[in-house]
């Protein structure tokens, strides 16, 4: 799965679930053995970052919630993501 965005070693990916329990727009962020879903607006849908990791998360999420809309967007309509800048 494609990477949108790394920082501080946590990696954003996003990708289309055609079919999959997801139906509201979302992403994944892994560090480490940790992987969590969050919401555009900053929320876990599933699982779980260590506390200072998922604040960096969430942090970004404000800063990029238009980059991540129109990536969706993208992938719903079959086209490649673009690659947001990092947490800096």
């Amino acid at each position: 799965m494609p990477a949108i965005s790394m920082f501080y070693g946590i990696t954003i990916t996003m990708y289309r679930e055609v079919g999959l329990k997801h139906h509201r727009p979302h992403f994944h962020a892994r560090y480490g053995d940790y992987e969590a879903s969050y919401y555009f607006d900053g929320t876990v849908e599933d699982g779980e970052l260590p506390p200072p990791q998922h604040k960096r998360v969430v942090k970004w999420v404000k800063k990029h919630q238009a980059e991540l809309e129109k990536n969706w967007e993208l992938l719903v309509n079959k086209s490649k993501a673009i690659y947001i800048d990092p947490l800096k």
